[in-house]
């Protein structure tokens, strides 16, 4: 397993409740601006999207790609972040 940023060990550490998206791994202050004008303002939104897109890796990075202008890092962090939070909280 690749190792994984602090943001994301403390995204994943416990429960989402109203964090804003830039809580997220991958999200900085930019990409949280995009986000927020996209309508996904807060983590939970985020996720929302992630599960409508059935938890697919590919499907969920290009939309960041095509959403937020997201490089292919940002993305795959922002995609694992969601994915092992799911693992541990659904």
């Amino acid at each position: 397993m690749s190792s994984t940023s602090q943001k994301h060990r403390n995204f994943v550490a416990e429960p989402m409740g109203d964090k804003p998206c830039t809580e997220l791994a991958g999200i900085g202050e930019i990409l949280g601006k995009r986000l927020e004008t996209a309508g996904f303002d807060k983590a939970y939104t985020v996720l929302g999207q992630y599960l409508i897109l059935k938890k697919d890796a590919e499907l969920f990075k290009e939309w960041m790609k095509d959403t937020i202008n997201a490089n292919s890092k940002q993305a795959a962090d922002c995609y694992q972040c969601l994915n092992d939070w799911c693992e541990e909280f659904l």
